[in-house]
């Protein structure tokens, strides 16, 4: 059986990445380092946060970029808020927007509520102009449980979108087969998913391209541009300017990823893929 790589048109051995910007739209300073990320630096792909006050500028400011929805259901900051963009009185933590951790969303969230407000998401990213590319999850939240992975698996299959899947070790922990259950819908995902405890991916991402396997691995970080707004809102906002400047300015990374034979795609391929 052919390799996804091979399906792609590259060889079994080949190392294929994909760097992908989470977090697109969630304030200014994601917008201004992401699209400096992704247009000259080594990131080949984001994600829009669509509830956020910010995703209409990101929307503004697009160029026909590898652009993703990442499902949002969480607002983990205290000061900054967010909300549903539909009716779903389920999804509100009483505090102006999103409840801030994922076993809150999980505990209360109306499972028809949650279906419709992601489904919305995606809709109005097409409606803003986004030729969107695949389909991943806010801090895991549709990922990790599997009520609400059925209708993350649901949306892949109508939007026809690939997925950003855990690696297949990750699947006894969680607890169900969510690999196998994509792909008998046709669903395509990348072979590795590299996992980054919290905000800033520099040293994982070092690590990451020295130990690189065959196959196609996503890696993904937070970039974002230095600014007072960014300073408030976010506990962890030295770790999105570092994440920038990682992904912007270090040669060093680019350097130990030609090393290491990286050919660099984005998510617009698997979606093509998964497409015909």
């Amino acid at each position: 059986m052919s390799t996804l790589a091979e399906r792609l048109g590259y060889g079994a051995s080949d190392k294929l990445v994909i760097v992908n910007c989470d977090d697109l739209g969630a304030t200014y300073g994601a917008n201004v380092g992401v699209y400096e990320a992704l247009r000259a630096g080594m990131a080949t792909s984001a994600s829009l946060m669509v509830p956020c006050p910010w995703a209409r500028d990101a929307a503004a400011r697009y160029r026909g970029e590898d652009v993703g929805v990442h499902l949002t259901l969480n607002a983990e900051f205290d000061l900054y808020r967010w909300g549903p963009i539909t009716h779903a009185p389920s999804l509100l933590d009483g505090d102006g927007g999103f409840p801030r951790t994922v076993e809150d969303v999980w505990d209360h969230a109306d499972l028809d509520e949650v279906r419709r407000e992601c489904r919305a998401q995606v809709e109005r990213a097409i409606y803003w102009g986004f030729d969107v590319s695949h389909l991943d999850s806010h801090m895991g939240t549709m990922q990790l449980r599997p009520e609400f992975f059925d209708v993350y698996l649901e949306l892949a299959v109508d939007f026809r979108l690939p997925l950003r899947l855990s690696g297949a070790s990750t699947e006894r922990v969680i607890g169900f087969p969510f690999r196998r259950l994509a792909a008998e819908e046709g669903v395509v995902f990348p072979d590795q998913f590299v996992y980054v405890p919290g905000v800033g991916s520099r040293r994982v991402l070092e690590r990451a391209l020295f130990d690189l396997r065959p196959g196609i691995t996503e890696l993904y970080v937070h970039p974002a541009s230095d600014s007072p707004e960014l300073r408030a809102l976010a506990p962890d906002w030295a770790a999105r300017v570092d994440d920038h400047d990682a992904v912007t300015r270090d040669k060093a990374l680019l350097t130990l990823a030609e090393r290491a034979g990286v050919i660099f795609i984005g998510w617009r391929q698997l979606r093509d893929l998964m497409r015909t």
